[in-house]
């Protein structure tokens, strides 16, 4: 009971802050694949794509976006969230209307490259970047609750969708997510209203990372530690997009409807939201890196269920591990960035990792798609999928336990 009392006064005290890290991951749906995979049917349609070849150009798009985040990603470093994080809300804007509005497919790759750069890339990495700045001893809190803005979107935008498009023609649907993206800037506006700025946090708030100092960009990426988290970064985001990406063709292939395996998805966004709160605590409790190694573990057991799934009740399993693990990557993960390597240079540390995770997403959503074509069913894919985060696990232990001297000596 005082735990959670401790919670609620940490919510109450920090309302405005924490509610901007929740508002921009919400935003951040309207160009996450889970939001535009819900349109694949219709965009195949339209565009009179396979499915590879509606992959491989959210593989280029999103592959495109990804490299640009190793560049754009360090502006975090440098601008308020007021002027960031309100003006990259204003480009998803314009990147949903894009969408709606596109008449060819030639420029689809462009319109998916504005889409997942402006969504799943700035908006969600100015979210990420700003918690992790400015809390310290309760970042864990403090990226939990930011995190319940994107599983707001995840438990609710899928099902709204699937019902307001047999209604709506899905073209308005991107309209109006790019009007409600230019009002959600205002109330933005007003969060930050008395926002603290990086300049301010710089001097007052910033915490060191191993060996008790600041690291560079140049100096993360030259550990060991920093390459021995990216599978877990990219398998993530490349096969759990891959599933999201190509629901409705999973729906069909288990003889299920599109709308009865949505209906399943909040029952994982109620697992992510009791896994983000129980995480958000044991990475204040016990700190982020020692938890790394075994986050990934309910994927393995939720992507065989996937194969197996004879019947709707089994993917929902599914769902649910996917929801216990999703918790863990939207604290434990963006938790070590700043654990590990200080929060000086967070914006740009986090860019490179926030690149990795777009690029997963992309790969995953092209390999699968080119798999589908060529004849490997996708239920037998998620096999592979499962030995890959296995195997992501276990290239994290060996550099956790050296990575966690390092943090032993700096405190």
């Amino acid at each position: 009971m005082t735990g959670l009392r401790s919670y609620l006064t940490f919510v109450r005290d920090n309302a405005p802050f924490l509610a901007t890290g929740a508002l921009l991951s919400f935003l951040s749906s309207f160009g996450q694949t889970f939001f535009i995979s819900i349109f694949g049917g219709e965009i195949r349609a339209d565009y009179g794509l396979t499915n590879g070849e509606w992959g491989l150009i959210y593989m280029v798009g999103t592959g495109a976006s990804a490299a640009l985040m190793v560049f754009a990603g360090g502006l975090a470093d440098r601008f308020r969230v007021r002027t960031l994080g309100i003006f990259v809300v204003w480009m998803l804007a314009l990147a949903c209307l894009a969408m709606a509005f596109n008449p060819a497919v030639v420029l689809l790759p462009f319109v998916i490259f504005a889409l997942r750069f402006t969504s799943q890339g700035m908006t969600s990495h100015v979210a990420v970047v700003s918690m992790a700045r400015w809390f310290v001893a309760t970042r864990g809190r403090a990226l939990a609750i930011a995190a319940f803005g994107f599983m707001l979107g995840e438990a609710a935008l899928p099902l709204t969708m699937v019902w307001l498009k047999s209604l709506i023609d899905w073209r308005m649907l991107f309209v109006g997510s790019a009007v409600f993206c230019v009002l959600a800037s205002a109330v933005l506006f007003r969060l930050l209203h008395l926002e603290r700025t990086p300049q301010s946090v710089a001097e007052s708030n910033q915490s060191f990372g191993m060996n008790g100092r600041f690291w560079t960009r140049a100096e993360a990426l030259r550990h060991p530690m920093f390459w021995a988290m990216t599978p877990a970064v990219m398998s993530f985001s490349g096969f759990g997009t891959a599933f999201w990406f190509h629901q409705a063709h999973f729906a069909e292939i288990k003889g299920w409807s599109h709308l009865s395996l949505v209906a399943v998805f909040p029952l994982g966004t109620a697992a992510l939201l009791v896994s983000t709160i129980i995480y958000g605590w044991a990475v204040d409790r016990f700190g982020a890196v020692r938890l790394l190694p075994v986050y990934l573990l309910p994927l393995v057991v939720a992507f065989v269920l996937h194969w197996y799934a004879p019947s709707l009740w089994w993917t929902a399993i599914a769902v649910i591990l996917m929801g216990l693990a999703g918790g863990g990557q939207a604290t434990i993960l963006n938790a070590c960035w700043a654990e590990l390597y200080g929060t000086r240079h967070i914006g740009a540390i986090k860019s490179v990792a926030t690149a990795l995770m777009v690029l997963g997403s992309a790969i995953g959503p092209g390999l699968s798609g080119w798999l589908i074509d060529i004849g490997v069913g996708f239920e037998v894919q998620q096999l592979g999928y499962a030995a890959l985060f296995a195997l992501a696990s276990l290239i994290m232990i060996i550099p956790v336990r050296q990575a966690r001297i390092a943090l032993a000596a700096a405190a």
